[in-house]
Parts: C-alpha cells; structure tokens; sequence
C-alpha cells in the first residue's frame, strides 16, 4: 500500500506480483505435530476413530499451529465489508447503503455475528474497505485496478495479529454473491445458470439480471484474464481481496483459518488457484444455502464442518464451527488415555 509513514515518507506499495510469490513461496504443514497428534490420538480412552471427523480436525488444527497440542485460546473472527459497482444493474435485493448500515449495526453489537462471537469468547473485528467507493461495474470494466486489488489484500493482511490462534473469515457486502458467482465461474469454468443463487433474496426478474450481469461479465473478461490474481481484480470485489489478505497472512503466520460460506470461499478458491495445497490451511466452517456453494466446495475438495441450512454472510457458519474446532481440541488433549484406563480395569482375560 501506499502511504506516509510518521516521517512523511512515502512506504512502499505491495503489488499483484509481489503477493503471488508470497504464495508460491506459502510454509508447509508442521509434519513434527502432525505425526504427534496422530500417536496421541491412537492412545486416547475411545475404540479407534470413534470419534470420528473431531479427530481428523484436531490432528489438522496441530498440523497448522504448528505445535502439540492443538488448543484454542485467542479465537477471532474477522468480517471484511465493501460496496460492487455491478449492483447498479439491479442484481440485488436491497441498495448498497445498507452495507454501511449493517457494519453500523455490527459496531452497535445487534448482528448474529456479535452474538455467535461473544459465545465463543472471540475477538471480533470488522475491516470496512471503500464503503463509499464501490467497485467499478464488472459488466463494463475490471472491477477493480492492480494497485486498488493489491491494497485491499495488504490491508486484509492486518487481520491476522500475533496471539490469535484460529481466525473465522467472512463477509459483508450488497451484492456480493453475483460477485462471487462470477469469480467462481472464470476460475472453474461453467455459466452464469451453473453459479448464480438467491442471495438476500429477490424475485425473479432481480435473478434474471443477477444471470445477465454474470453472462456479460464473463463475456467481457474471461478472455482477457491472465491469471488467478487478475480474476479476482476483473470480477471480485474489496471484500473478496481482503479475505484473500487474510488467507496469506494467516498461513505465514501458521493461524488455522475457517471460512464462512459462498462469498469467503469463492474468494479463498483464488489461492487455490494459485498454489497447490494454498488452502490446506483452512477448512469450510459451513455449508452454504447458496446453490453455488457446494459445487464450490466439491471442486477445492472442502467437506463444511456443519450444515445448518444457513446463508446470512457475517462469519456466522465459521463462528459456530469453531466450537467444534475447540470441543475436537479439547478432547485430544485431556482425555484419559486407553492405556491408564486398561490398567484401572486390572489383568485382561
């Protein structure tokens, strides 16, 4: 990014460039804990893998933090807001003021969001990004500058500070399961009828014109994308490169991730694409009402943790798969081990 620092100087931008080999260059799982945390697990008081998926998460929360055991002390849960340019087309159920609104909303404590954080005893962060200068309208031109993209995944960096021990990653923003759809459909492959959802909500006049900004997104870019970054500059979104941010920082900085639904994974499938193995790191807190969402999960190979039938945006599904995350961690660290149990029960027959 491109600012004064408190010399007046100039600090240098980060660039699309510079931030796809952070993710060429991306750590890889910590073998040590993972080995660990699977002899740990085959000595615990339960018949072997009777505890099913728990165990899988508690061996994948080790392997990414980076130590044994696996423990969630510092949760947090970040959501990432902007403003889309193509919600001019009428793609959405309600106007993009209410973006604004509902981070006011958020900072006043009244959403899901706050409530599902302060039950899990979470941080709770929101990152506003450009709320009163929305992206351009993908239909007509890249939704966003290299420099513009390059800013807002700098600045979703910042999400991930020191201490935090597991991050729930979402989104707010009106308009921004078109832009999703889009994203998805340039990096995957498929039309607009193959991605495109309800969203908020709408008739059906509102998903004829989310399909026809999707179609005419794609007609415009598809053909002049020249990499995963320049996708998610095209047909993404503020929000969807600060998630993006995230990611990055939260994998340099060995912080497991847990992605919300169709908005965050869609932004997150950008690494993906990038790297091989760029989302071992992260798991999918939820899976989405949003059609979109699961053919999303299938092609990056994301089983969600819970299936709640939910669809709101805000952190919600991540949020809530974190107690899973934190029960899964609990019990492979102080449950009994099968040995000691064997040895109350006396000489066996």
């Amino acid at each position: 990014m491109s600012a004064e620092n408190g010399n007046g100087a100039r600090e240098p931008e980060v660039t699309l460039t510079e931030i796809a080999l952070l993710v060429a260059d991306f750590p890889g799982p910590d073998i040590e804990s993972a080995t660990t945390a699977v002899a740990h697990e085959r000595d615990l008081a339960k018949p072997r893998r009777a505890l099913g998926r728990l165990e899988e998460l508690a061996e994948w929360l080790a392997t990414w933090q980076g130590r044994h055991p696996p423990r969630i002390e510092r949760p947090c849960v970040s959501v990432f807001a902007g403003n889309h340019g193509v919600v001019a087309q009428g793609v959405a159920a309600f106007p993009p003021e209410v973006t604004a609104a509902m981070v006011q909303t958020f900072a006043d404590g009244g959403g899901a969001i706050n409530q599902m954080s302060a039950a899990l005893d979470a941080d709770f962060r929101v990152f506003e990004l450009a709320l009163e200068v929305p992206t351009k309208d993908f239909t007509q031109e890249a939704a966003m500058t290299d420099k513009d993209c390059a800013r807002a995944m700098a600045y979703g960096m910042m999400a991930v500070e020191q201490g935090v021990d597991v991050i729930a990653l979402g989104e707010m923003g009106i308009g921004n399961t078109t832009v999703a759809a889009a994203l998805s459909a340039a990096l995957f492959g498929g039309d607009a009828a193959e991605w495109v959802g309800p969203g908020a909500g709408g008739d059906s006049d509102q998903m004829d014109r989310k399909r026809a900004a999707v179609d005419a997104g794609l007609a415009l870019h598809r053909g002049e994308i020249t990499s995963p970054l320049d996708a998610l500059r095209r047909l993404g979104g503020y929000e969807l490169a600060g998630i993006c941010g995230a990611i990055i920082a939260a994998r340099m900085g060995r912080v497991p991730v847990v992605l919300d639904g169709f908005v965050a994974t869609a932004a997150a499938a950008v690494i993906a694409k990038l790297a091989p193995g760029g989302l071992d790191h992260c798991i999918v807190g939820h899976l989405s009402r949003e059609p979109g969402h699961k053919k999303l999960c299938d092609l990056l190979g994301k089983k969600p943790v819970l299936d709640l039938d939910m669809a709101l945006g805000e952190a919600t599904g991540a949020a809530l798969a974190i107690h899973i995350l934190r029960a899964a961690a609990l019990c492979h660290s102080d449950m009994a081990k099968l040995s000691d149990v064997l040895k109350k029960a006396g000489p066996q027959t």
